[in-house]
């Protein structure tokens, strides 16, 4: 009876992803690599993960959005983990969301989808859109995962609130004139990574400079990558990788991406994936931040001297 009761406590694989924001390739990876997680196995053979794994995995991915590394995490306990998470909190207090925002986690939490949206239309027209995104989506990216982790929202919310912002950004992005200024950039992200909330919040600061951008969604091949570069004469590629991106898996990519385009073509690359990692990617421009966005513009039209096309 005990191991019946037990085999029901153990989550799949795919329940995991779900529940944690970690694909199923990064706990695989993981796995080999860290020696955690260690699932144990169902009736079917396949893996199942214990509770307690899943509360360290769900504080572990908290702690990558945030810039750590896995290899710091990966032996620690949930005790060291909570605890670390902890004194990592203080020093965001200026970033959290302003008093107004906290209409925001009600709704989502109610499932009100169109208020949600609605409330981001709202803050959208009173903000700008760059404004909107740097003081409102980005802090409450943030705050969403800490609600997430708090038990106050489930995956399937946060979600909610990920399409909902999306839906926003795409409209005011396809709402912004046309830009006409160099540098043509060309956005997606890698096989593997599908997550393109950053990307769009990237594109929507740099429409707003009047930047070219053409935006190519999620999950395009390397291939297909430098092939549509060359075929738009982008003047940039910037692509996006989320903390549950494997980081050898990035860094491998982005040099492999810079070998075969042209020198003049510059690379940009942002998300907890790749943050420190500038010394692993030469000739390649890491983007720091949602606001650092901004200044690799400036630094590129500099040295470009660029102006209208």
């Amino acid at each position: 009876m005990a191991t019946n009761q037990n085999t029901m406590a153990l989550m799949s694989i795919s329940a995991v992803e779900r529940d944690t924001g970690l694909s199923k390739d990064t706990l695989r990876v993981w796995e080999r690599r860290y020696g955690f997680p260690t699932p144990e196995r169902d009736p079917a053979g396949e893996r199942a993960y214990p509770p307690a794994q899943v509360e360290r995995l769900r504080l572990i991915k908290r702690l990558l959005d945030q810039g750590l590394r896995p290899s710091r995490l990966m032996a620690a306990s949930s005790e060291e983990l909570a605890a670390l998470l902890d004194a990592r909190r203080a020093p965001q207090t200026e970033q959290r969301p302003a008093a107004e925002l906290g209409v925001l986690l009600p709704l989502i939490r109610q499932h009100r989808s169109e208020e949600l949206r609605a409330t981001f239309s709202q803050l959208l027209m009173r903000n700008g859109l760059q404004r909107f995104v740097a003081d409102v989506v980005s802090p409450m990216n943030a705050e969403i995962g800490e609600a997430w982790l708090r038990g106050e929202i489930e995956v399937h919310e946060e979600h909610l609130y990920t399409e909902q912002v999306q839906n926003v950004l795409r409209g005011a992005i396809n709402s912004h004139p046309a830009g006409n200024r160099r540098p043509r950039v060309l956005l997606t992200t890698l096989p593997d990574e599908e997550h393109g909330l950053g990307l769009l919040m990237a594109e929507a600061m740099l429409v707003a400079e009047g930047a070219q951008c053409i935006a190519l969604g999620t999950r395009t091949p390397l291939a297909d990558v430098r092939l549509a570069a060359l075929a738009s004469g982008a003047d940039v590629v910037a692509l996006s990788f989320s903390a549950a991106y494997p980081v050898r898996q990035a860094v491998e990519g982005l040099n492999t991406l810079r070998k075969s385009l042209p020198e003049t073509v510059a690379i940009w690359a942002g998300g907890a994936a790749v943050r420190d990692r500038g010394r692993q990617l030469p000739g390649i421009r890491i983007i720091a931040g949602i606001e650092d966005t901004l200044e690799a513009l400036r630094q590129w039209r500099a040295e470009h001297n660029a102006g209208l096309s």
